[in-house]
């Protein structure tokens, strides 16, 4: 199997392009500051991450900006912390200032070339688009928990997409779903019946940070570490 056989790339935006992590951190800051909180990083994102899966398992028809608010709530109340209703809803204002992957406008623009691109992403039309403008890429399709009405893992999150695709001309088989996350994105794409690359930005770090661990081994067609090394296959696979 190659990347050329592909006609569609679908991207998991969040931890594949977009630095969710350093971005979820970075919104925490006040929060663990006030409380002083004594937790590592990696430990921070992992309780971030145990309420947002909850959250999002609770009320999957609340808008993603919501689920945060509601997650730092949980925090809060967690650890301890006195924090106000603006405290919470500034940090379900966050996303469009988490950062961009280095590698992700140039890698976005030159795959524009050969594929249409798409993204089914667990946040809201209004998050997603402050975010969309640091990509620096137009998208083709944009999927996104909103209009779904769930959270990804739930398997119609990924035939919704298929179905969206399909009105673009393309088939299932034509698709690729590149993400970072095994368990939101990789293991029910596969059930789905799609192909997945998995950008595992999270390489060469220890533990899982924010991103929900796999019961088993992760299987997917394809392995890149950032986007710039799937570019760097592509162009390989094109001079061969």
């Amino acid at each position: 199997m190659r990347l050329i056989d592909f006609k569609v790339l679908s991207f998991g935006c969040y931890g594949a392009l977009i630095d969710r992590e350093s971005g979820i951190y970075a919104a925490l800051r006040p929060l663990l500051g006030n409380g002083h909180v004594g937790l590592s990083r990696e430990e921070v994102l992992a309780t971030f991450t145990r309420h947002e899966a909850a959250q999002q398992s609770e009320t999957p028809g609340m808008l993603y900006s919501g689920v945060l608010i509601e997650v730092h709530r949980r925090l809060a109340r967690e650890w301890g912390v006195l924090a106000s209703d603006d405290d919470h809803a500034l940090f379900g204002k966050s996303v469009p200032q988490w950062p961009v992957f280095a590698d992700v406008p140039a890698g976005l623009q030159y795959l524009k070339r050969y594929f249409k691109l798409v993204v089914l992403s667990n946040t809201d039309r209004e998050s997603f688009a402050a975010s969309s403008r640091r990509l620096e890429v137009r998208f083709d399709e944009v999927v996104t928990a909103q209009e779904i009405g769930s959270y990804k893992p739930e398997p119609r999150n990924f035939e919704y997409l298929v179905s969206r695709v399909a009105k673009l001309g393309f088939e299932r088989r034509q698709i690729l779903h590149a993400a970072q996350s095994p368990v939101r994105d990789l293991v029910p794409a596969g059930r789905c019946g799609l192909a997945s690359a998995w950008i595992d930005r999270r390489h060469e770090k220890p533990g899982e940070g924010a991103t929900v661990a796999p019961a088993g081994s992760t299987r997917c067609e394809f392995r890149f570490p950032s986007l710039v090394d799937m570019v760097k296959a592509h162009q390989e696979e094109l001079r061969a």
